[in-house]
């Protein structure tokens, strides 16, 4: 079995669990090391994960470090948490028996791969990179507004005034749209979120959109030209009156769990709905559970 292995070089903790899990494989698989990882590990090379072909990528970090590692390997994707938030998380860090537990079980095969919704989209009929969270189309300038026309299947329907529009798939549903007053969409759904960022003299909803159509965001407002966000990870020009075209990407982001916990995972991150005192914590939130 082959093992890709990244990290966040910027966590120490994260380059020490890093290490923990290359000991803990030993020899019982073929360890694929990043290199962002380079020189990390002893007496054990480093290579890019653009184009590599794990059967599973263990990434290490926060959702930032998750969603580098998904733009980059198309791979199954473990992801551990040493960051601050983790939503996309399956194995908390910071015990690393549960990271000891969690590769014995992919190593055994005991575990289940559960595919999400990308988004999709091109600047005229340039391709842009799938997103796992979300597009924003921002403002190209900080502190002015835009002004940006909206059209669902190639129809206008109207123009809004704001910072920027986030277009959210349902796992970017607890990220930035969330930050905008976004709603939290089941991840298991297939959707587009339209939130749109501080829009002027209109009070701020979001739109939950059917998956199968296409979102087209035009900047007209002259002199202003926008950019294009992908994930957080990269950034495209859209100039004033180019338009970016959003859609259901045919591709999918596949992670690898043990169970299906997804309200554990947001438990004590401040973001259901709900109260969370004096709820049992789940015990299955820490260690993969055994079969």
């Amino acid at each position: 079995m082959k093992v890709g292995l990244t990290a966040n070089p910027l966590k120490p903790e994260a380059v020490d669990l890093a290490r923990r899990a290359v000991e803990h494989l030993g020899n019982r698989a073929e360890v694929l090391l990043s290199d962002d990882l380079a020189g990390a590990v002893p007496n054990l090379p480093a290579a890019s994960l653009d184009g590599a072909r794990p059967d599973v990528l263990v990434a290490i970090g926060g959702d930032g470090t998750f969603l580098y590692a998904l733009h980059r390997c198309e791979a199954p994707l473990l992801p551990v948490n040493a960051g601050t938030v983790g939503v996309l998380a399956e194995v908390d860090g910071r015990r690393p028996d549960a990271l000891d537990a969690a590769l014995d079980r992919v190593l055994e095969g005991r575990y289940y791969l559960e595919d999400r919704m990308k988004l999709g989209a091109q600047v005229a009929s340039h391709p842009l990179s799938d997103a796992v969270n979300e597009y924003v189309i921002h403002a190209g300038v900080v502190g002015k507004m835009g002004l940006f026309e909206l059209a669902f299947d190639e129809q206008v329907v109207g123009r809004i005034q704001a910072d920027g529009i986030i277009v959210a798939t349902p796992t970017g549903s607890t990220g930035y749209s969330l930050s905008a007053l976004g709603p939290i969409v089941d991840p298991g759904l297939d959707a587009m979120v339209l939130t749109t960022i501080a829009p002027f003299r209109v009070e701020a909803r979001a739109l939950v959109v059917d998956p199968l159509r296409t979102i087209r965001l035009t900047p007209v407002e002259l002199g202003t030209e926008a950019v294009v966000i992908v994930d957080g990870q990269e950034s495209h020009p859209l100039p004033t009156g180019a338009s970016v075209t959003l859609y259901r990407s045919p591709r999918r982001a596949t992670f690898v769990r043990f169970s299906s916990r997804y309200f554990d995972r947001l438990r004590g991150k401040r973001i259901l709905p709900w109260t969370e005192e004096g709820s049992e914590a789940s015990s299955r939130a820490d260690l993969p559970p055994r079969a």
